[in-house]
């Protein structure tokens, strides 16, 4: 018999487009709360972004990284300037990725069984577990920046010893072969944030949780995740890089001295690029976390018969009644 289907997916093993398609009609069913999350996500990160360029950030010297004269010492504070900014850049965008996925996650697992929920309700779901998803976002980072910096570290040694070819050589060996295991690690643990937040697990469980679920299925996971972070960041690109021209053309330095990378971001530039950011989030945060949360609970309906559960949960209350949702 055909697998019920009280929400945006069916109650059996999930296709790929199926869980794409998922994600998708959780945005245009619940198109008020899900949009409603991620515009207040973005607007709020965004402008304390826009502000911290505009205030902060560019006021710090980076042209002597356009200067071909510039001496060693002007680069290295060039680029500690550059990375500086990229890292202030990074984290707030990570704030607010966390916050909307937190919310996201909640809404996506009721809409699996056709179960509407507002933003208060999200909040009030998602809010005992925000803290410790934070706490699961930087031990993951912790845990990339150390995998990298110990693979790194035999040429870097050998560099500083005076052999700058061979240490070169082996630095960037390192690299690669510290991105292909971070790779294969981030992948086993990128369960980890659903299950934190629907099975209210420790940061140590939950990646257990991760690990478990994707063992056997790597490949799969790693392709529907990257397939949908890949469509996330055309439709992304489609809106912000017209924004980005556009905030180019009436910044003053026009669309030249932003190829060149010499232009000046004035509060135009950063104002006009920074809606374009804002549309962009607002369809990427739905997609991401959709997937993710629909990729988890595929996996349990292999591995634990989930559907079953769910199935029963859906029949036992009306589509409005609150109740359990995956994980729980």
């Amino acid at each position: 018999p055909p697998a019920a289907k009280p929400g945006v997916i069916p109650l059996r093993p999930l296709g790929v487009g199926e869980i794409l398609d998922g994600a998708v009609s959780t945005m245009r069913s619940y198109w008020r709360t899900v949009l409603g999350v991620s515009l207040t996500v973005a607007v709020f990160t965004e402008i304390i972004v826009v502000l911290l360029q505009g205030l902060v950030l560019d006021n710090t010297s980076t042209e002597a990284l356009n200067d071909p004269d510039a001496t060693l010492s002007e680069l290295g504070d060039a680029l500690t300037d550059t990375t500086v900014n990229s890292g202030v850049v990074f984290l707030l965008s990570l704030i607010g990725t966390v916050l909307a996925t937190a919310l996201l996650t909640t809404v996506t697992s009721r809409a699996v069984l056709g179960r509407p929920v507002t933003t208060a309700e999200a909040w009030r779901d998602a809010r005992p577990q925000v803290l410790k998803l934070f706490g699961l976002i930087i031990l993951l980072l912790l845990i990339v920046a150390g995998i990298v910096t110990v693979a790194m570290a035999p040429g870097l040694l050998v560099a500083a010893a005076g052999a700058g070819g061979p240490g070169l050589a082996l630095t960037v060996l390192g690299f690669l072969g510290g991105g292909v295991v971070t790779v294969w690690l981030m992948v086993r643990l990128s369960l980890a944030s659903p299950a934190l937040m629907l099975e209210k697990q420790s940061i140590k469980k939950a990646m257990g949780r991760s690990a478990k679920l994707v063992r056997g299925s790597w490949w799969r996971v790693f392709g529907i995740q990257l397939l949908a972070t890949v469509i996330a960041n055309v439709v992304a690109s489609i809106i912000v890089i017209p924004f980005t021209f556009l905030a180019a053309t009436l910044g003053g330095d026009g669309v030249g001295g932003l190829l060149e990378g010499s232009g000046d971001l004035g509060w135009t530039f950063l104002v006009v690029s920074g809606i374009g950011s804002v549309i962009g989030s607002m369809i990427t945060f739905p997609i991401t976390a959709g997937v993710t949360v629909l990729l988890y609970i595929d996996q349990r309906i292999r591995r634990e018969a989930l559907d079953l559960d769910l199935a029963r949960a859906a029949g036992s209350r009306g589509p409005g009644a609150p109740g359990a949702v995956p994980g729980s």
